[in-house]
């Protein structure tokens, strides 16, 4: 199937069957000995939401930074910080203190570099939320955080496109190592899902099979797949806080098939649906296309080989836990039957009804030939 970077990072960033793929949390975490005050750059996201309120229920006191402008109405009793990463970082000036500080919100090296710079010896640690789009050699199949990474011809570009998107990522986390050369910690996601995700790139799948019925599963159920969600991901990085650990980490799911994902979603509903397996290359020619068309899959040929089988060992080792695959779809399920009827019915990721059954018919009727 063709496709190039640019056209999958545009989809994909720019709009971060084996059963142990997703084994559950830990059901406790002891909490620290000493609760820490954090800073978080971003905060009312998507991922921001939950550290804060993790970060709470373990005895810490979170301090927020942004624009003032999404989910305002999250935590009114958390203290807040108003300015720009593009132009105003005047509140953040002075001598305070905090024990870490958490970069959610930057995509440009500049903001990086000026808010590393700015709190740099104010902080013991600064934790940078990348992408495993960094990677330039996705062909190669268990990439893990030695692998080379974009470098940008242009390395004062501001414009995020699906050409510079991995390169300026790359570039931001570089920014976050000359600050804090021995307390950085640096993590690179894969695509983050559950509750309160509004690309619906992962959402898709559940919605889908909710409704039951002929289910169009692309390529084969083989086919790697890799997604993180997102209380794992912002858990993971308090305990991170938490246990002073530094680095560069891979923060996914082991790699595992698209069965497992779909039939593991499917394990959290009683409707009826089943699986039709449609070969990537028939999908090419119906001009259905992955990651857009397809949520989370990839076909692994060519460039991409790798790009759905990261390794993850050094993320396990220092602790990254899963909740079960059925858990997350049912509560992202939940979420999203909350949202507005006619939001439901527009996905903004995945076919639309009339269209799958379009391609389901020309499958069948090409297979009857």
């Amino acid at each position: 199937m063709k496709i190039n970077r640019r056209s999958f990072i545009q989809t994909s960033t720019v709009a971060g069957c084996a059963s142990l793929v997703f084994t559950p949390a830990l059901p406790i975490n002891p909490l620290p000995a000493k609760p820490l005050k954090i800073l978080i750059l971003g905060g009312t996201g998507f991922i921001g939401p939950h550290q804060v309120t993790y970060a709470l229920d373990r005895g810490h006191t979170v301090t927020l930074f942004n624009r003032g402008k999404t989910n305002t109405h999250l935590f009114p009793d958390v203290e807040k910080l108003k300015g720009d990463r593009n132009d105003n970082l005047s509140i953040l000036e002075g001598d305070r203190k905090w024990d870490v500080v958490i970069d959610n919100s930057a995509t440009i090296p500049r903001w990086v570099r000026q808010s590393a710079s700015l709190l740099k010896g104010r902080t013991s640690q600064y934790m940078y939320v990348s992408s495993l789009s960094v990677y330039s050699e996705t062909s190669k199949v268990g990439i893990a955080e030695d692998g080379a990474v974009f470098k940008l011809k242009d390395p004062t570009i501001e414009e995020i496109t699906g050409e510079t998107y991995g390169g300026m990522k790359a570039l931001c986390e570089e920014e976050s190592r000359k600050a804090f050369p021995e307390n950085h910690t640096v993590l690179r996601p894969t695509l983050i899902v559950g509750p309160g995700d509004r690309t619906d790139r992962f959402t898709y799948w559940p919605a889908r099979i909710y409704r039951g019925g002929e289910i169009l599963a692309p390529g084969t159920p083989d086919d790697p797949a890799q997604i993180i969600d997102a209380r794992d991901l912002s858990e993971w990085m308090i305990r991170l806080a938490e246990s002073r650990t530094f680095g560069t980490f891979n923060a996914s799911s082991r790699p595992m098939g698209m069965a497992e994902m779909l039939y593991g979603i499917k394990a959290s509903t009683s409707k009826h649906g089943w699986f039709t397996w449609i070969p990537a290359d028939f999908l090419e020619k119906q001009e259905v296309h992955p990651w857009s068309d397809m949520p989370v899959w990839f076909p692994p040929v060519g460039e991409f080989k790798g790009f759905s089988m990261f390794s993850v060992k050094k993320a396990l080792d220092a602790g990254l836990t899963f909740r079960p695959l059925a858990r997350t779809s049912r509560e992202t399920m939940n979420w999203f039957s909350g949202l507005p009827e006619d939001r439901q019915k527009n996905l903004k990721s995945g076919l639309s009804p009339e269209r799958e059954k379009e391609v389901l018919r020309l499958w069948h009727q090409n297979n009857k030939q």
